[in-house]
């Protein structure tokens, strides 16, 4: 194997199409694609200062490195590439790849990231100014996720997560076949549009969150502060705690502590398809309040 070793390169392409090569402690300053193409490379305490460093590249293990903020778009069109240990600063990173795997890797600003790729493994990354965090992705496996961005894993499907933490508005959107385990979640709209969604042992805070949502099955989870869920979901859930509200859910079986709220409009769902078991109910209404004149 080639090494290249405490180097500085400029200009367009520098390292352009090599292969069965070590780059370790190299600075790639101004000058786009300088590693396009590449196959079968490691690359190690090394500084992307510039943009696109990873295009339609093979086989990569990047270990020790940084993308600075104008490094973006920096991994696209690639398979088989390996992230560990690493912090990138720029947006767009990771574009339709396939077989990727993320380490102990940090995004400072994350948005638009991980678009269109499938294959991916995650295991303790942080994720900061993440809008739109993994769009349209498949294949997903989570274990230790510290996300703050809305609109994550939109239009995602077969994606289990375990052990995250994830502030975001409208997060599993447009989705199938979506496991969460052992997290914590707090965004309006959660899970919007979906199918096949499932929450285990999870702590959730959403405002209007679980709707519109085939198949949905939530065991021993807590819902804090949470409002109007389950409407014109099929839902199997066992919720360990108190929910705020409830609103028309279509169908299905749901056991929890007391609702506060209970709404249910019997020309939009039918009332008896639904089973609930509460410890107590505060109200009941037929109307929600923007309804009733």
């Amino acid at each position: 194997m080639t090494v290249i070793y405490d180097r500085t390169f400029e200009g367009e392409r520098p390292l352009y199409g090599i292969s069965d090569s070590r780059v370790e402690k190299c600075l790639f300053g101004e000058g786009e694609s300088p590693l396009k193409e590449c196959r079968n490379i490691e690359v190690a305490g090394c500084t992307f200062g510039w943009k696109y460093p990873l295009w339609y590249c093979r086989d990569v293990s990047v270990d020790d490195t940084v993308w600075q903020e104008m490094a973006r778009a920096g991994v696209w069109y690639s398979h088989g590439v390996r992230i560990k240990d690493s912090v990138i600063h720029a947006p767009k990173n990771f574009r339709r790849c396939s077989a990727l795997s993320l380490s102990n890797v940090k995004f400072t600003k994350a948005l638009e990231t991980l678009w269109s790729c499938s294959g991916v493994k995650m295991r303790d990354v942080v994720v900061r100014d993440g809008d739109y965090f993994a769009m349209n992705s498949s294949d997903i496996e989570v274990d230790g996720l510290d996300l703050e961005g809305n609109y994550s894993f939109d239009g995602c499907s077969n994606v289990m997560v375990r052990n995250a933490r994830l502030i975001s508005k409208d997060a599993f959107w447009n989705c199938r076949n979506v496991t969460v385990y052992d997290s914590h979640i707090e965004g309006e709209y959660l899970g919007w549009n979906s199918e096949n969604l499932t929450f285990v042992n999870c702590t959730i805070e959403s405002d209007q969150g679980m709707c519109y949502i085939n198949n949905l099955r939530m065991i021993d989870c807590r819902l804090t502060n949470t409002t109007l869920a389950f409407e014109y979901s099929s839902v199997d859930a066992k919720i360990d705690s108190d929910i705020v509200s409830v609103l028309n859910p279509s169908s299905g079986t749901i056991t929890c502590g007391r609702i506060g709220e209970l709404i249910i409009e019997p020309d939009r769902v039918d009332p008896s398809k639904t089973v609930i078991t509460a410890t107590s109910i505060g109200t009941r209404k037929d109307r929600p309040e923007w309804l009733i004149t």
